[in-house]
């Protein structure tokens, strides 16, 4: 008879527990933006005005909101006022063409749309779907601002509705998809506290750590380590993009825990912390993706910035594990990047018949664990595959070292990761495809010194007349810009490479496009 209370007193929440720092320190500053900063009280005070504007609007619990904004504080507040009434928030990524970004939205409906000045032209001039509804959209500045002063008061105590709860779920951030179109990845409010516990254990992160959310927001990095420092009582130090001379003045100004830094920027930040001469206040953990980045400069911008170098392996699915154990320690030039698993999962090596492979034998990443994801949106097939026997199924093949350590592979499903961007041949293909004049095209990765890799193009032809600029004119009009082919390269129809079934063999158009 008590399991409903009970259920209720361990209930947190993304937003009740913001709401905890708030009360606990009204006056520490939580969010630094340019020229502007907010105390928690302030912050909380504009959260609480930004909910009663939603829910007099007719915002519920479960209903899906979307952003499209470059980072400001307003994409916080809207965060945190979604998290108090229920609702999501479906981040858009401003990167991407206009046909993408139709489809993103079309796939979750929103019932109101939010944006900057900056993408409101663009946001107006997207196509929509037949089927569906008209976008009402908010513009970030005196638009927003009337909004929030025309609000209802809340009470203090009502500023979180009691019936969220952690699984509900709270934000929904963009994967690239096999059939090349992006799925929706819903995070919940029980992974979103789960991620920041995890990182806060395994790097010995404090409250009072402060993150720079330079990164974009629809991204999880920033957006995981974002609300995280929120819930715990730090700063967020809001950054508009790869900023690296301001990027160098807050690390010499604030005490960091985690410093994103991203391949295809290690290099030129450590040149702007060398040029500079930055002495940093701190940091406890810097980078991602260290498989991509050169390991010179790895060892490079870790004596620079005074702090490890992450060897983790995770994914917008699962946050910073499974893999989010082990750091290449300062000023080292790494010979090997085994992988230690984080304690806070558990994972198996699966062969093609979803079989436990034995240690030394590659097998497919799966995992399971309280910083999962609640699935794809709207996506039921995809979900009954990707969680099939009660295990998230990630794509990507490790073997099991005799130590326990893990060593990457391949990835099950042919992906390039470009500059902290994912990409699916499938995406780049399927606009070439839609030309009348190309009979075949296959996109694989070559590696880049900047970016990690970029996706080169083989197109076979009708015609012989059709030039690659035609093709990457396309492209440039369907495709964000980091999905862009660096190359079209024309062969034959004949010289696919292809297995016993037909399928075309990327490895070997690879060794033809280094």
């Amino acid at each position: 008879m008590f399991a409903s209370v009970i259920n209720q007193a361990s209930g947190s929440t993304v937003a009740s527990l913001f709401v905890a720092q708030a009360r606990r320190a009204p006056a520490r500053v939580a969010i630094v933006d340019g020229e502007r900063s907010l105390s928690y009280g302030a912050l909380a005070d504009r959260v609480r005005r930004l909910a009663s504007a939603l829910a007099a609007r007719g915002v519920q619990r479960g209903a899906t909101l979307a952003i499209l904004s470059e980072n400001r504080q307003e994409y916080l507040e809207l965060f945190l006022a979604a998290a108090s009434v229920g609702a999501i928030v479906a981040c858009q990524s401003w990167r991407l063409a206009p046909p993408e970004l139709s489809h993103c939205l079309d796939l979750v409906a929103p019932t109101l749309v939010f944006c900057s000045p900056r993408h409101a032209a663009a946001l107006a001039a997207l196509p929509r779907g037949a089927d569906a509804p008209a976008r009402a959209a908010i513009v970030f500045g005196d638009e927003y601002e009337r909004l929030l002063a025309g609000a209802p008061r809340r009470e203090v105590r009502a500023a979180v509705a009691p019936e969220v709860t952690p699984e509900d779920a709270l934000l929904i951030l963009y994967t690239s998809g096999t059939t090349g179109l992006p799925k929706g990845a819903v995070i919940s409010h029980r992974a979103e506290i789960i991620r920041n516990l995890v990182v806060r254990a395994e790097y010995g992160l404090q409250p009072s750590d402060a993150f720079v959310a330079w990164s974009p927001l629809y991204h999880m990095g920033a957006a995981d380590n974002a609300l995280g420092t929120l819930m715990s009582g730090g700063k967020v130090v809001i950054v508009d993009g790869f900023d690296r001379a301001r990027l160098a003045e807050v690390v010499a100004g604030e005490q960091l825990g985690i410093l994103l830094l991203m391949p295809g920027m290690v290099s030129a930040f450590a040149g702007e912390l060398e040029a500079r001469g930055v002495r940093p206040k701190g940091v406890k953990i810097c980078g991602v993706m260290a498989d991509l980045v050169p390991p010179a400069e790895i060892a490079r911008v870790t004596r620079l910035v005074g702090a490890p170098y992450g060897n983790t392996f995770g994914a917008t699915e699962t946050g910073w594990p499974p893999c989010s154990s082990n750091s290449i320690p300062i000023g080292v030039v790494p010979t090997r990047l085994s992988k230690e698993q984080s304690p806070s999962c558990e994972i198996k090596l699966v062969g093609p018949d979803d079989v436990e492979v034995p240690d030394g034998l590659p097998g497919e990443l799966c995992m399971r664990g309280p910083t999962l994801f609640s699935g794809y949106y709207r996506a039921d097939a995809v979900n009954a595959h990707d969680f099939r026997g009660g295990w998230f199924h990630m794509g990507d093949v490790f073997v099991r070292n005799p130590d326990g350590t893990l060593d990457f592979v391949d990835r099950l499903k042919y992906l390039i990761k470009s500059g902290g961007e994912n990409i699916y041949p499938a995406e780049i293909e399927r606009v070439l495809l839609s030309h009348p004049r190309v009979a075949e095209a296959a996109v694989v990765r070559r590696p880049d010194p900047r970016w990690g890799e970029v996706p080169v193009a083989f197109v076979a032809r009708h015609d012989p007349e059709l030039a690659a600029e035609e093709l990457l004119g396309l492209c440039r009009a369907q495709l964000a810009g980091y999905k862009q082919p660096k190359e079209i390269r024309f062969i034959a129809a004949e010289e696919f490479p292809r297995s016993a079934s037909g399928k075309i063999q990327r490895h070997h158009l690879e060794e033809k496009a280094r």
